[in-house]
């Protein structure tokens, strides 16, 4: 019997170190990978080429190219929404030809709102929109994209893929953060509906190419050229709504148009502004840019009339803004300019509406109120940085590798940029500001969660010295809503005597991310200064 329990002891014991071998291999092979594709990656660098006023300056050189990144909807399986609520849902009715017979529905997932929301059809093109500067050996590319967001390492592939016969020093991506595209992010193609995640890698294959392809398009595309600065205030009233207290807004539109000095032929016009589009709502169906599509059309096409405005031709390229807080037309009354209609609702007509108006502002901004450009420097600063993962619900989504695939204990590797081109000075942070930190107005009311000062400060708009500013969010990755620390607040007592807790945390990283974005952004304007001698 003793006999017998020995064997059964040792048996027993062989088959806990198995599993412990087991549990220490998969251990292993998780650690490996827990810093992503690429782990080791980080930039720290500024780079500049001739010093404003220091002879001889050589001209400043624009390109563009664009790539359309709409997917062929004959390529998915076909959807049949019987009872017409716009999502999937078999109990109900609904129906698909399951073309490739592997018994799901493969479908493009709209991101943005809710899951569930298989595309039927395209209302517009969804672009890639690049934009190439170069002066005095620094050349660099931003590049505009109609996704919901891109994770840091697919902006890191994308800059691996770049011609290195090009020499191009650096590569911006940013995202519109446009609620009516395809998920880009793995965060809507999963849901109670579809139990297994089925994330489109094909369609992120095709936004990567097309961005590389956008970006060497552009510098093959590279000529002189003269730069114009405008800027505008839109509303907020009529364009855009703060849903959270306080109320601080990015409505500023800021607009430089590059032309070719010679025939005075526009090149590119570049926007910036901050707010969702979603103009269209969650019930769409149909993908589309929403307003930055009318947007873009109507600054190069113009604004038809009546009450319309001639376009300036060339490519237009919208940049996203400071969307936090948030900033939504989604509760805004929209004027139509000619009949004088008041749009609420969630309609194209809104959309095109809001994207008119905008249109029209910019456009009456740079033909009454354009200012030349009178430096041609190019610059860029880049600073790779760690930013702590507070939010429980995201640390373990990047711990096991579900969204933003590298996880550096506790903390999610990220960067920002400085950029100078000409007079335009430029930079860009991960995700979606709160306008507070970069315009000023950080507050630190009674019943905030951390007993602390603002933190935030000073804002990062003063501390950027062009003539023309502009900060594009969800730039080189999405971190989702940058707060305030000193806002935040999702324990009792509320901020401002409110009885629940404001939208906004949930969809954040945590409550240090504003602190260290703040941080490294100060730091990497500072590099981009000591480049420039200033």
């Amino acid at each position: 019997m003793k006999r017998l329990l020995k064997i059964v002891a040792l048996a027993l014991a062989g088959i806990v170190c198995l599993v412990l071998l087991v549990a220490a291999i998969a251990l292993g092979r998780w650690y490996l990978k827990a810093g992503g594709p690429y782990p080791d990656y980080s930039l720290d660098f500024a780079k500049a080429g001739t010093l404003q006023g220091t002879p001889p300056e050589t001209p400043l050189l624009v390109g563009v190219a664009k790539r359309d990144i709409t997917p062929v909807l004959d390529a998915y399986d076909k959807f049949v929404d019987k009872d017409g609520d716009n999502k999937y849902n078999p109990k109900k009715g609904d129906y698909f030809e399951d073309t490739n017979k592997n018994g799901k529905l493969d479908a493009v997932w709209i991101a943005g709102f809710g899951n569930n929301r298989p595309a039927q059809g395209v209302h517009d093109p969804l672009w890639a929109r690049a934009i190439a500067f170069e002066n005095n050996g620094v050349r660099v590319v931003l590049v505009t994209v109609d996704s919901i967001g891109l994770f840091a390492e697919k902006i890191i592939d994308m800059r691996n893929r770049l011609d290195p016969s090009l020499k191009i020093d650096h590569l911006v991506v940013s995202s519109t953060h446009d609620h009516e595209a395809p998920d880009t992010m793995g965060i809507w193609s999963v849901g109670l509906e579809r139990p297994f995640w089925r994330f489109d890698y094909g369609y992120m294959e095709l936004v990567k190419r097309s961005v590389v392809e956008a970006a060497e398009e552009a510098v093959r595309n590279l000529r002189p050229a003269k730069g114009h600065m405008a800027e505008v205030t839109a509303g907020p009233e009529g364009y855009v709504d703060d849903s959270r207290i306080p109320h601080v807004y990015d409505n500023v539109v800021r607009i430089a148009r590059f032309e070719d000095p010679a025939t005075a032929e526009t090149i590119a016009t570049m926007l910036c502004w901050g707010n969702h589009p979603e103009t269209v709502g969650s019930s769409n169906p149909l993908l589309t840019s929403d307003f930055p599509h009318f947007l873009r059309e109507g600054v190069e096409k113009g604004v038809p009339d009546p009450n319309g405005i001639p376009g300036v031709g060339g490519m237009c390229l919208y940049f996203q803004g400071q969307v936090g807080g948030l900033m939504t037309q989604l509760h805004t009354t929209v004027p139509q300019r000619n009949t004088g209609a008041m749009l609420r609702e969630d309609t194209f007509e809104k959309a095109q509406a809001l994207g008119e108006n905008v249109a029209l502002l910019a456009l009456g901004a740079l033909r009454d109120g354009a200012r030349p450009m009178t430096d041609s420097s190019v610059a860029v600063a880049a600073k790779t940085f760690h930013a702590p993962v507070g939010n429980p619900v995201f640390n373990f989504a990047v711990f096991v590798g579900l969204v933003h695939p590298g996880w550096f204990g506790g903390k999610a590797r990220t960067e920002v940029n400085a950029l100078r081109v000409g007079n335009l000075e430029i930079l860009t942070v991960p995700g979606e500001i709160y306008p507070e930190i970069c315009e000023g107005g950080v507050e630190a009311p009674a019943g905030r969660d951390f007993n602390i000062a603002p933190v935030e400060v000073p804002p990062l708009r003063s501390q950027l010295k062009g003539d023309l500013t502009m900060i594009f969010g969800l730039a080189n990755d999405e971190l989702g809503y940058i707060l305030p620390k000193s806002q935040w607040d999702v324990e009792p007592p509320f901020a401002y005597g409110l009885k629940e807790d404001q939208y906004g945390e949930e969809n954040s990283f945590g409550p240090e991310a504003g602190p260290a974005i703040h941080k490294a952004s100060l730091e990497v304007i500072q590099s981009l200064h000591g480049a420039l001698g200033r």
